[in-house]
């Protein structure tokens, strides 16, 4: 079934524009600061300072300060913008795809993450979307798969939410865009959209 060309694609960062390593994020951090990736894991991810992170709790300064003292060691923007950036491989198909969709609809990012992801974007992707077109969950304070969330950003962005597609690799934020009145697709692998943007008259 084909449907009217959607005015605005929403996309999931992880999972959907990027493949996402976590080991491999864990093993460049921990190079970076001489800890083992299991302490660096530990200290993101059970401890629950990464969500509280991606959640809004905990400013950007709060979180480094956090994740240094759980590590015993100073947390360098830089290092972790690297180790981050290591961990997400957007391929050049990939990037390709979505310059050609800029020129057919607006474009846009929304992740549950925290705010120093954005500036650890892969450049060939940050390039194709303007700053104020990437909403992340810590600055927003709302997270996916709340309908809210959605229904805020599309809105900021001048669309109708039934005139608005949104891409993510996880059921409940499918659902939960639904919910909120856009129509939503799940992504089954990292660049694997072209038959659902087939489907939606955008390619």
């Amino acid at each position: 079934m084909t449907h009217a060309a959607p005015s605005l694609v929403l996309f999931d960062l992880d999972g959907v524009l990027v493949a996402y390593d976590r080991r491999r994020r864990m093993e460049h951090l921990g190079a970076a600061l001489g800890r083992d990736p299991d302490r660096v894991y530990a200290a993101l991810f059970e401890s629950g300072l990464e969500a509280r992170y991606d959640a809004g709790e905990i400013d950007t300064a709060q979180y480094l300060a956090a994740l240094g003292e759980a590590l015993d060691h100073p947390v360098d923007p830089a290092a972790w913008h690297a180790a981050r950036a290591a961990s997400m491989d957007c391929t050049p198909e990939t990037c390709a795809r979505v310059a050609t969709l800029a020129t057919r609809c607006d474009i846009a990012i929304l992740t549950n993450n925290g705010p120093l992801v954005i500036d650890a974007l892969p450049h060939a992707l940050a390039s194709l979307f303007q700053p104020d077109r990437i909403f992340g969950s810590g600055a927003l304070h709302l997270a996916k798969p709340a309908p809210e969330v959605f229904r805020k950003v599309v809105a900021h962005l001048g669309h109708a939410p039934h005139a608005a597609l949104f891409l993510d690799d996880n059921h409940d934020n499918v659902e939960g865009a639904r919910a909120a009145g856009l129509l939503a697709e799940h992504v089954a692998r990292a660049g694997e959209f072209d038959a659902i943007l087939a489907r939606y008259a955008l390619a």
